[in-house]
């Protein structure tokens, strides 16, 4: 976003040997430190940070011979037939990740093209989009232990990942992430995963379930979120931290009372049937149904409560997007207060009018909102 003040100590770390070593030493110092990948999901205060900002810049993709995988997901087994697993150091471009896979035919995460950021942070953010979702594919990552200081496998199944959302991210687990682990499927004949969301699927002009080339849909990923703002250039609608709130899930009974053409989407699985024999002695157990969660568009609720694209509050260079109500940006000069000011207000607004309490998506840094 190109805001935020200076930090007392900065390491870039290009090995992993030097990673370590730098988390270490901050670890045992109990020195206040930030984490840091490729910043895209970062909004600082502009006040200095009394501490040390360690950035992951270890590169390196490479496929992992069967005996050294780790744990695969729950019910990864139907997949066995064609996969393979990619070994990922934290530090490096996940664009270049997903550039790299679609050119050698691995399919699994050509939706999530454009992202900004490294691969080390993509699970703690568990990032998705268009349909695709790391989590869906992700295996486990290499965690130097904040505890033990000792680097140990973690499995997916271990980092309770959630909608934009992690156990690393909710600080339950805490360490820093060496490498990532990710399943995905040789395409021999060159498509993809089934298209799974309706836009994605309409710019490709197929039908949703269907597959298509790999090279066609991270072209019109890149497309879609280039009329977005959400490819950063030097259009200064794109510097953003993308976007900048996450849907709410609220229960059924409250999206209920919402206008009718707010948008929504089930959360909750689907009840499964239980079969019960005529004669069965003893009673069966009679549960409630639990009440269904449904996620709302933030976007909406954004502009329902008459906030449009392009505001901006008096005398801030900080502004909605013109292209996108999620993304708020600098419109050159901005200070990551005048970005918190105008989040806040956003949160008030929507509150106000509608009700919904919005959360930011990005890790703030300094700044509360």
């Amino acid at each position: 976003m190109r805001v935020g003040g200076e930090a007392d100590r900065w390491i870039d770390a290009s090995s992993r040997e030097e990673a370590i070593e730098a988390y270490s030493a901050i670890v045992r110092d109990d020195e206040p430190h930030v984490l840091l990948g490729g910043g895209s999901n970062t909004v600082a205060s502009d006040e200095p940070f009394e501490g040390t900002v360690l950035r992951m810049r270890t590169t390196g993709i490479r496929p992992l011979a069967a005996a050294a995988r780790r744990e695969r997901p729950a019910g990864d087994e139907e997949h066995d037939d064609g996969g393979i697993v990619v070994r990922v150091e934290a530090g490096e471009s996940w664009e270049a990740l997903v550039e790299r896979t679609v050119a050698e035919g691995w399919a699994g995460i050509e939706a999530l093209s454009g992202i900004p950021g490294s691969v080390g942070a993509a699970p703690i953010q568990n990032i998705g989009a268009y349909g695709q979702e790391i989590g869906a594919c992700l295996v486990g990552v290499e965690l130097l232990d904040a505890d033990t200081l000792e680097v140990r496998s973690v499995p997916a199944s271990h980092l309770r990942l959630g909608y934009r959302d992690s156990a690393l991210k909710r600080g339950d687990l805490q360490g820093l992430v060496l490498s990532v682990d990710l399943r995905l499927r040789r395409a021999e004949d060159g498509l993809s995963q089934p298209i799974a969301y309706g836009q994605l699927a309409q710019a490709l002009g197929v039908d949703l379930g269907r597959r298509v080339p790999l090279d066609a849909v991270r072209e019109s990923v890149l497309a879609l979120r280039g009329s977005k703002g959400m490819v950063l250039s030097e259009d200064r609608d794109s510097w953003s931290a993308g976007s900048f709130f996450t849907n709410p899930i609220v229960s059924g009974r409250f999206a209920a009372s919402l206008p009718q053409d707010a948008p929504r989407w089930s959360t909750s699985p689907e009840p499964t049937a239980t079969v019960v024999p005529l004669d069965a002695d003893t009673p069966v157990p009679v549960h409630e149904p639990a009440e269904p969660r449904v996620k709302l568009s933030a976007a909406w609720l954004i502009e329902r409560a008459g906030i449009r694209k392009g505001y901006a509050l008096p005398h801030s260079q900080a502004a909605i997007s013109s292209r996108h109500t999620l993304a708020i940006t600098n419109r050159g000069g901005a200070t990551g207060e005048q970005v918190a000011d105008l989040a806040r207000f956003v949160q008030t607004r929507v509150e106000s009018e509608l009700g919904v309490h919005l959360v930011p998506e990005p890790v703030l840094v300094g700044l509360e909102v």
